[in-house]
């Protein structure tokens, strides 16, 4: 009984795609296809490999176009593969091969020639694979990543902005804890239309912010301040 493995050879607009019986004596028979890298092409590729009942597939890490092409893999083809009757104990199994692990001899890039090696080394278990969890797990992760990079977006933007008030001498920091906050944008707001008296800023505040009434009585800001210390900032970045 046959046992056919598939190798995926991933580019950005195309997939290198070779098919073959791995127990078998001598050299591998290959059928070579090209696919697109579209969702239609994709699902076109899910139905060629259950056509040609394929039981695993392997694939490389390249950069994020494995993606889409490990997706759709999944959901089209690896349930087929997975609860047919004659199933066995490895059908339906997605591989990822780090990049580093199939690196074939110099001069000039073959892509069958790359997908024929991620076979022949799977199963000659000479690849280096990486774990990819379940498409749920995946999204929680992507939601925990992106929730992580804007914290820190916020938090970059919250230091910049109190460098920038202070090369100003504008001690609005001190008074507010959040710069960032419904109070403090909307202090920024008149201060940047021109707004210079103290006490005006003051209105402005939230009645909850914690600042004494007498805190709020600092010096005249000059008119131009921020515009003048912001437009310093750009001069520097520009000089060569």
């Amino acid at each position: 009984m046959s046992y056919r493995i598939a190798g995926i050879d991933v580019h950005k607009r195309m997939l290198a795609v070779v098919l073959s019986d791995v127990e078998v004596d001598g050299e591998y028979q290959f059928e070579r296809r090209m696919f697109g890298s579209n969702p239609e092409q994709l699902r076109s590729l899910a139905a060629w490999l259950v056509e040609q009942e394929a039981e695993e597939v392997v694939m490389e890490s390249t950069a994020q176009y494995w993606k889409p092409v490990w997706e759709t893999l999944e959901r089209y083809w690896k349930p087929l593969r997975e609860k047919r009757e004659s199933a066995r104990r490895r059908s339906g199994t997605l591989h990822l091969a780090q990049a580093q692990s199939n690196r074939g001899r110099r001069g000039r890039k073959r892509d069958f020639a790359d997908a024929e090696r991620l076979l022949k080394r799977l199963v000659a278990r000479e690849l280096t694979l990486s774990f990819v969890p379940d498409a749920e797990q995946r999204l929680w992760r992507t939601v925990t990543r992106k929730k992580y990079q804007l914290r820190r977006e916020r938090v970059r933007l919250h230091n910049q902005l109190e460098s920038l008030l202070e090369e100003a001498h504008i001690k609005l920091s001190s008074l507010v804890s959040d710069l960032l906050g419904a109070s403090a944008l909307r202090m920024l707001k008149a201060l940047a239309d021109g707004e210079t008296n103290p006490a005006a800023l003051a209105a402005l505040a939230d009645q909850k912010l914690r600042a004494t009434p007498g805190s709020w009585l600092l010096p005249r800001i000059g008119p131009s301040s921020i515009q003048a210390k912001a437009a310093q900032k750009r001069t520097r970045r520009d000089v060569p």
